[in-house]
């Protein structure tokens, strides 16, 4: 099964976009599957609803962080690294998608809804394209990785 496909089912197994794309890449980082649903499950909904960043690509980000991310607030240079690795994942996004805010991406006017999630249903699945949104964040972010090689694998 492919990353992308693994993002795919995990957002139909009701995980959100942010942790269905973190969870496709959990081989690849140093942390366990349910540690990984929790540091993640606050950027769904374009960050808890508020319909902002894409909670996919708050999820490749996520994983960037893990894989390349620096602990030394000094260390300019890592920071200007992996900056510039986040910046091209946001690009490539917004290239295929038109936008990586959460909102213009589900057609949506309002800047924020209620922290209530949907029920998913069949009729969820039907109007939103999160689930799509999620196996090309998973897809973009896999391509990226085979190109930088990242330091986990």
């Amino acid at each position: 099964m492919t990353r992308k496909e693994k993002a795919m089912n995990y957002f139909l197994e009701g995980y959100n976009c942010s942790q269905s794309v973190v969870l496709a890449f959990a081989d690849l980082l140093e942390m366990e599957p349910d540690q990984l649903a929790r540091l993640s499950s606050a950027f769904g909904g374009g960050m808890g609803r508020l319909r902002e960043v894409c909670g996919s690509v708050s999820g490749m980000f996520i994983v960037l962080g893990i894989l390349f991310g620096y602990d030394d607030p000094k260390e300019n240079e890592g920071k200007k690294e992996l900056y510039e690795k986040v910046q091209e994942l946001a690009h490539r996004f917004e290239a295929e998608n038109g936008s990586i805010v959460c909102r213009d991406l589900l057609g949506l006017s309002v800047k924020s809804q209620e922290p209530v999630p949907e029920q998913r249903s069949t009729e969820y699945y039907k109007k939103r394209p999160c689930k799509e949104l999620v196996g090309c964040a998973a897809e973009i972010l896999e391509e990226f990785l085979e190109e930088v090689k990242s330091p986990l694998q």
